[in-house]
């Protein structure tokens, strides 16, 4: 039986490692070929940092009054980020900074054109769907993150992928284990407390929440596509550079399960097919085959 399930694993190549997930049959439906990792780049690498960088440094900026640790750190730090004054009228500093706040969907709409919700997907008894619930996202454009904790080969991930569906394979064969729930969201917190320095937080927590402070952080809810609803997103993968602004990692929804491995965090974004209008569900393509 051992034997067999290894040459089962052996011929898998699909995105979604099967640990005893329903989707160890091999099924030749709505599937999707990369034969080669350079061709699953639907936009290039700086087009994908340009899009993240905006995003994080506007959210930034509007939580400026609650980066006190920070900024107490490095004060440099607030003129990349601060408003210039206005000449008139002149009100107090806690009074702008209220005005200021805004919620993370108003932000992103602000910096992307559209906003995203969770909701009861449009499939049947597929559970939890992402929506684009405000603006349009327009063809190439990054509209979601995979969070999770980051697995390079031979990390023990065994136990928590029991049962668990949303661990993503990259090509590379690089493990995220997605699950916001038992004992993935333990290894996550402690892994992102182990890595924080002082003041500064390498890693997004807030994912875990019903309330993330990064709105693209919904990836792991995304559904798979079906005959009826053709796929409008792609996963691609996209290795952060030593260069990110370290007052952004914040907002990074993904950190390293070992913290001696000296390589970049690897992180997935979804990047749509095609110009996606408010209402509509987004649909990625689980059965990708990755090598």
């Amino acid at each position: 039986m051992l034997r067999g399930l290894r040459r089962r694993w052996a011929a898998y190549r699909y995105r979604f490692v099967p640990w005893l997930a329903l989707n160890l049959r091999r099924q030749r439906r709505t599937l999707r070929y990369v034969p080669e990792s350079s061709q699953d780049k639907i936009i290039p690498d700086e087009d994908v940092l340009e899009t993240l960088l905006k995003v994080f440094a506007a959210l930034f900026a509007n939580d400026l009054g609650r980066q006190a640790p920070v900024l107490a750190v490095r004060p440099e730090i607030r003129r990349k980020y601060e408003e210039p004054a206005p000449a008139e009228p002149r009100r107090s500093e806690e009074g702008a900074r209220s005005q200021r706040a805004l919620g993370p969907q108003e932000v992103l709409f602000q910096a992307l054109g559209f906003g995203l919700a969770r909701g009861r997907s449009s499939l049947p008894a597929a559970g939890t769907g992402v929506f684009v619930s405000r603006g349009g996202a327009r063809r190439g454009a990054v509209v979601a993150m995979y969070p999770g904790t980051v697995y390079r080969k031979h990390e023990p991930i065994f136990f928590q992928s029991l049962g668990n569906p949303f661990i993503f394979r990259c090509i590379d064969g690089v493990l995220i284990d997605g699950n916001d729930k038992g004992l993935s969201k333990a290894v996550y917190r402690s892994c992102s407390r182990r890595d924080q320095l002082g003041p500064f937080q390498m890693s997004d927590v807030s994912w875990l929440t019903a309330a993330p402070q990064n709105p693209l952080a919904v990836g792991q809810y995304v559904n798979n596509c079906s005959y009826e609803k053709a796929a409008n997103v792609c996963y691609q993968e996209f290795d952060v550079p030593r260069c990110f602004p370290v007052e952004l990692k914040q907002y990074l929804p993904n950190i390293v399960y070992s913290h001696d491995i000296q390589s970049p965090l690897r992180c997935v974004v979804l990047v749509t097919l095609r110009d996606i209008k408010q209402g509509e569900e987004l649909f990625s393509n689980y059965y990708t085959v990755i090598n």
